[in-house]
């Protein structure tokens, strides 16, 4: 019971470990000023398969191997495995892991999804449900594109609100009862739904910010801390537009993100060279940004402490059509550094 705080955060009493990391990237990506920190940039989209969806199925095969032979494991040794995309039935998931055989939750958080992933998995290794556990998210362009807005022929124009979905994935191990690592996963924040009445599939970060705004303060209130706790406050993919809104609810309630803040929609592309009008976006945006450069810097102690808040929009194809809004949700996960 000592563990829980406030209405919705878990603060861990045997703090998960984040022993290895990778991420597996598309070529769009590879060519972002995050480009040179990436484990692998598959120049080809397609990943050498038939079809958009079985080429992310293998970015993710790919993405778990990396990340088990970076931290010196077998498969055998991963009691569990948190992983989702943006797919119906999370199908890039379901035929991307197959081969892996390990036990396998499959989670849609949408975008958040990574959030989802490193919040489940960091309670059961502090549970002591497993001694080790995967958290693996991605997305594709193709595939997201073809889901939930048009086909690729179409060559239907962007307004400067769109993000582009990040063709990407990554993946950590956590590991329980261990000093060593990249970094540590202190405690959670568990986000709701946020339903704001937006309805534009273009403007993702109109949406999702909301959302975004609700879960840093309900993190804020259930640790009872101000925002400068943390060296820097990272959501997922709101891209320009969403983080203009953010930064105007958290200034209303007297609180200054302007430095704090990091929206990882907005680090992995270059919006003037890459033409990704209000940044990335996608379930792979904020994992991949997690795996190659967040826990770098919390691990060599540029970042003591961060907030990282993957957000999402909760549409599909189905609601979209029938007309309904888009709720939001962010989970937040407070990860630190390991002192030696």
């Amino acid at each position: 019971m000592g563990q829980m705080k406030g209405k919705a955060s878990i603060e861990f009493e045997h703090p998960p470990v984040i022993i290895s990391a990778g991420s597996v990237v598309g070529k769009k990506e590879g060519e972002g000023p995050l480009g040179s920190l990436f484990d692998e940039i598959e120049l080809d989209d397609m990943f050498g398969m038939d079809n958009w969806e079985q080429a992310e199925s293998t970015m993710q095969k790919k993405t778990a191997d990396l990340v088990i032979e970076k931290g010196g494991i077998r498969k055998g040794d991963l009691r569990y495995l948190f992983a989702g995309d943006l797919l119906g039935q999370l199908i890039a998931t379901s035929f991307g892991t197959v081969d892996l055989e390990i036990p396998l939750f499959g989670l849609y958080g949408a975008c958040s999804t990574m959030g989802e992933a490193l919040g489940l998995g960091a309670m059961a290794v502090n549970a002591g449900y497993a001694d080790q556990v995967m958290s693996m998210a991605s997305s594709h362009f193709a595939t997201a594109e073809k889901q939930f807005r048009f086909p690729l022929a179409y060559g239907n124009q962007r307004p400067p609100s769109a993000t582009w979905t990040v063709t990407g994935c990554g993946a950590v191990v956590l590991a329980g009862n261990r000093k060593d690592g990249m970094a540590r996963i202190a405690g959670i924040t568990t986000g709701r739904m946020v339903d704001m009445g937006a309805k534009d599939s273009m403007n993702m970060g109109a949406a999702m910010a909301p959302a975004a705004f609700h879960t840093i303060e309900q993190n804020l209130e259930d640790f009872q801390v101000n925002e400068t706790w943390y060296d820097k406050i990272i959501t997922g993919d709101l891209g320009e537009v969403g983080r203009t809104i953010l930064l105007e609810f958290m200034k209303n309630k007297g609180r200054d993100l302007s430095q704090l803040h990091m929206d990882c929609g907005m680090e992995i592309y270059d919006k003037e060279q890459q033409d990704t009008h209000a940044g990335g976006s996608g379930c792979g945006c904020s994992a991949v940004t997690l795996c190659s450069y967040i826990l770098p810097k919390v691990q060599d102690g540029t970042w003591k402490r961060v907030l990282f808040v993957p957000t999402g929009a909760l549409l599909s194809s189905v609601s979209f059509n029938e007309g309904q809004s888009i709720p939001g949700i962010a989970h937040a996960v407070v990860i630190e550094h390991i002192d030696s």
